[in-house]
């Protein structure tokens, strides 16, 4: 007899007489918890444009960079220009800093979660610290010859890229202490 047979022969009862507790079945898995953190991290872009945030995991599931999209340190984000077309020259994107930023020796074999596909300047530095797969969100600049690049060159250095499609529709995050409900309220997404 295996283990989980042992326990599902098991009484459902503890000393005290009282009724063991399942755990919750209403959690978010690892790729929407990865991506929320990513989504989570573009709130702190001043970008009016696009807010872009980047999530980077380890084989342990344990993340080990987060990155916004906005300027230089030393910059100030006041002072340099958002327009598009000029920011360009100025911003720093997503995924090189969730790179830069990262708190391990390096990202060699991780993932990468991230709202949109990368242009051909983060696909250069993502190939180059070794991450072995993209997870992104939107692919709405497919048609740029930049992002035609990207694609190309992730793909012929053999790194995957998966369009993440959400489990969920809606995470909330609920900082009322007051609060008698779960701090993490999910909506399940109609299919």
């Amino acid at each position: 007899m295996n283990l989980s047979e042992s326990l599902a022969n098991m009484s459902i009862q503890n000393d005290n007489t009282e009724q063991i507790q399942k755990k919750r079945e209403d959690y978010i898995g690892w790729t929407d918890y990865f991506m929320a953190v990513a989504f989570l991290a573009a709130k702190r872009s001043k970008d009016p444009h696009f807010q872009v945030g980047a999530c980077i995991v380890n084989q342990d599931m344990r993340i080990v960079g987060v990155g916004y999209n906005g300027m230089p340190r030393g910059c100030s984000d006041d002072i340099y220009p958002w327009e598009k077309g000029k920011k360009k020259l100025y911003v720093c994107h997503a995924e090189m800093n969730a790179i830069l930023n990262k708190n391990s020796s390096d990202v060699w074999g991780c993932t990468i979660y991230v709202k949109l596909f990368p242009c051909n300047e983060c696909a250069k530095i993502i190939i180059q610290s070794g991450i072995k797969e993209v997870v992104y969100v939107s692919d709405k600049k497919a048609k740029k010859v930049e992002y035609k690049a990207s694609r190309q060159m992730l793909k012929d250095a053999g790194v995957i890229c998966t369009q993440y499609k959400p489990k969920v529709g809606t995470i909330v995050i609920d900082f009322d202490e007051d609060n008698d409900s779960s701090p993490l309220e999910t909506e399940k997404r109609s299919e």
